[in-house]
């Protein structure tokens, strides 16, 4: 079934929610997670658009012209439903989001509240896009990939022998060492990504996508011995 026969009531009265405005915010939540996505707006030309193609398209106010998100990027939307609100003056759009929903890379448009992870990546893209003086972190970039790629190993080494140590210290409740050297293989792999140009966003829906999977445990090889 598609979108428009899924919201049969609101393409055939399309113009009822433009009366009021030309232009209707369109609130984008994750049909999956619950996650709003988004805030974008939509005239009348870019609904039809979204209900005849099932995926979203909206008006741009800086360019003044119509825009289907994920064009460009190929990060698009798959519209499951569409309900407007009591006013008839804002929408809901439920969607199948593929890869992130923002342009900064990020999964979702809101996502500077509590996220450490994100406020460190982007701190790492500034660096890389703004160089300063002194900075450590303009310094490998200065070097590139290879030494980088050589500080996440020693890091990466790091952390094992401090993983080996914290088992051997009587005091089970000092992991400082081991927690410390997490931290910096985190944000050497943060600028590794920056120099491969991975968005964090990417990650975080590969991850999302992983922990969805059930029964996905590897199976060991076995060796017939008789062979």
């Amino acid at each position: 079934m598609g979108v428009i026969e899924q919201n049969r009531e609101l393409s055939e009265d399309i113009g009822l929610y433009f009366t009021k405005q030309e232009l209707v915010p369109a609130i984008v939540q994750d049909v999956e997670t619950g996650d709003v996505l988004m805030l974008a707006y939509m005239n009348e030309e870019s609904l039809q658009k979204t209900l005849e193609t099932g995926y979203t398209w909206f008006y741009s106010r800086s360019r003044r012209q119509l825009w289907n998100k994920g064009e460009t990027s190929g990060h698009v939307q798959r519209v499951v439903s569409i309900t407007p609100d009591c006013d008839n003056d804002t929408f809901l759009v439920k969607v199948e989001q593929t890869g992130p929903a923002c342009h900064t890379g990020n999964r979702t448009c809101f996502y500077k509240e509590d996220d450490i992870l994100t406020r460190l990546y982007d701190t790492v893209a500034d660096r890389r896009k703004n160089p300063q003086e002194g900075s450590y972190t303009c310094y490998l970039f200065e070097k590139g990939l290879d030494k980088i790629l050589k500080k996440c190993g020693e890091e990466c080494t790091e952390m094992v022998i401090a993983a080996k140590e914290y088992q051997k210290t009587a005091d089970k409740d000092d992991k400082s060492d081991l927690e410390n050297e997490i931290c910096d293989l985190i944000y050497h792999t943060m600028v590794m990504m920056q120099e491969s140009n991975i968005a964090i966003g990417d990650i975080y829906y590969i991850l999302e996508q992983r922990s969805k999977k059930i029964g996905n445990k590897k199976e060991m090889k076995t060796v017939d011995r008789n062979s």
